[in-house]
């Protein structure tokens, strides 16, 4: 009897399932130094207590994104193991900021299936719950995946969930004790506020980076993410590992930096698409549009939505005449950010 595990095929989800995922994760400062080796990252809020503790709070938190890819390794193995593609990501938020020292834990409640018309294969859409050793959310977002069938059994009975188009700046969660009313801006590295940008602005963030096979297969370990497509040359016939998405989307928002130095912490993923596959040896650049401006109840903390646009070609260009993503286009990320007013 075989004690390895193959990964779920869409035939094993079922809507209300609740999945359990191993192996909780304890973060220190590591996966700091880890994160600002494998990325341009820069934020202020995330780099030193020093800033953190000028702006309400203890000490500087783990960035966002290392508590989302973490999160959402876990899930890999009984998510996406066989995925085709991972899709799309909506009403995803921020609770509790991660600390260092804290133990990362993930569940996932499946909320949707359909399988495709060629019977090969299917959607399963998931809403996955990161929380800490205090059983404190940290985090929840919806994704879905397109995973192969096992075989030609018959499909359960497809069921689509309907997500919001956006987090409402009402329901933003804003860290206990934020304040930014003695922030420093010389020392976060740009003077713009949230009074200087406008809805419609395009930022091009300009700097470029060029992704390594080390570099990319380093960061999803480092996640314990095992999906098959980033690591094994053969599992895909063109014999080339694919780039996890999420190393773009992190590449991307450390990218986004020049333009965008003061939209320190991200607090909500609204929706997401990563559009075309992204392998070793692109060189990525970063856009963002604004979409909207917010005030919130923290003491001079606003809030910002952006698009920001992982691309291998020009700023500013999203589809082509068909409305279709632009072959060049890597990522298109929706999120909310705090920023000072």
């Amino acid at each position: 009897m075989t004690k390895t595990n193959a990964g779920r095929f869409f035939e094993d989800y079922a809507v209300g399932d609740v999945i359990t995922h191993a192996v909780p994760r304890t973060i220190k400062m590591g996966e700091r130094a880890l994160y600002h080796a494998l990325y341009p990252a820069r934020h202020a809020l995330h780099s030193s207590d020093q800033f953190a503790q000028s702006c309400g709070l203890p000490f500087s938190p783990l960035n966002d994104l290392v508590t989302f890819h973490t999160v959402f390794g876990k899930t890999v193995p009984d998510v996406s193991l066989n995925a085709v593609a991972n899709l799309g990501y909506a009403e995803g938020r921020w609770i509790t900021p991660l600390w260092p020292g804290d133990t990362i834990t993930s569940t996932s409640e499946v909320i949707g299936v359909k399988q495709n018309s060629n019977g090969k294969s299917g959607v399963v859409w998931v809403r996955t719950t990161g929380r800490n050793q205090h059983d404190e959310v940290l985090m929840s977002y919806v994704r879905w995946v397109m995973v192969r069938k096992r075989g030609d059994g018959e499909a359960p009975e497809p069921m689509i969930p309907e997500l919001a188009s956006a987090v409402s700046a009402n329901d933003l969660v804003i860290p206990q004790g934020l304040n930014f009313t003695g922030y420093d801006f010389a020392l976060a590295g740009e003077p713009h506020r949230l009074a200087d940008y406008a809805a419609g602005e395009v930022i091009d963030h300009v700097d470029g980076v060029t992704i390594e096979e080390a570099e990319h297969m380093l960061a999803t370990r480092l996640w314990q993410n095992t999906a098959k497509v980033h690591f094994d040359a053969t599992n895909r016939p063109d014999g080339k590992r694919l780039i996890y998405g999420g190393h773009v989307i992190s590449l991307a928002r450390a990218l986004s930096f020049n333009g965008l130095a003061n939209a320190q912490m991200i607090v909500a993923l609204n929706g997401g698409a990563h559009a075309n596959p992204c392998f070793a040896g692109d060189t990525v650049r970063a856009w963002s549009e604004v979409l909207d401006l917010a005030e919130t109840s923290a003491p001079g903390v606003g809030a910002i939505r952006l698009r920001l646009v992982a691309t291998k070609g020009a700023a500013g260009v999203l589809r082509g005449d068909d409305g279709k993503y632009h072959p060049d286009v890597l990522l298109d990320l929706d999120y909310w950010a705090l920023m000072p007013l």
